[in-house]
């Protein structure tokens, strides 16, 4: 069996992103030598996300909108995990919770096997600091 383990590194300028890394992945698999088998993607922080859905801004504006509605960032002392210590992040959490921790994406023929207008995406929630992802491509 082959495989190959890769790892993305994040520093937004701004707290929250989403940020395109489907081609990270393609030259993963493309390098791998991979042409039957599944892609891991993973965010590899608690405060950060990996999910598969349209590249479309519009869409990605409503992302924004609904976790804000459901887990606004201000006021810091909202959440429990903040109140005591010099954490302001409990959003970010929540954020991550909603929108996944990561994907698999079966390989065929070389290829991801999306579906039409699937791409894989980096969901920052907690920016301005380095973090990763993780990539890993097993198959034959």
């Amino acid at each position: 069996m082959k495989h190959l383990r890769k790892t993305l590194t994040f520093n937004t300028d701004s707290r929250r992103a989403f940020i395109n890394i489907t081609r990270d992945v393609e030259e993963a698999v493309k390098k791998s030598g991979v042409e039957n088998g599944m892609v891991l993607v993973n965010a590899m922080h608690i405060s950060a996300s990996v999910f598969i859905n349209d590249n479309e801004s519009g869409l990605h504006e409503d992302f924004e909108t609904f976790l804000e509605k459901v887990a606004p960032e201000k006021p810091h002392d909202q959440y429990m995990h903040n109140r005591g210590t010099m954490e302001d992040n409990a959003d970010a959490h929540i954020k991550r919770q909603i929108m996944g921790r990561e994907v698999v994406v079966a390989i065929t023929d070389g290829a991801l096997d999306f579906g039409p207008w699937e791409q894989i995406f980096y969901g920052e929630f907690d920016g301005k600091r380095s973090k990763r992802v993780l990539i890993k491509v097993i198959g034959e």
